[in-house]
């Protein structure tokens, strides 16, 4: 899976990051991927991530 994040769609609010801290962090107020291709033990993690975001900012994608 390859995860996209729509930066105009972003707040910053971090609930990306509290629901996997591995694959997310904020900078300047916007998410950012710190693992661009998380490993399968992550992607229920990823996965929450995506509906916890207020702004559906978080996509993910098959490769």
């Amino acid at each position: 899976m390859k995860i996209e994040i729509d930066l105009k769609l972003c707040e910053g609010n971090e609930r990306c990051v509290a629901a996997a801290p591995e694959v997310f962090e904020v900078r300047d107020d916007q998410a950012h991927l710190r693992i661009e291709n998380p490993p399968d033990s992550l992607i229920e993690k990823v996965k929450l991530a995506v509906r916890m975001c207020p702004r559906q900012a978080i996509s993910l994608r098959e490769k």
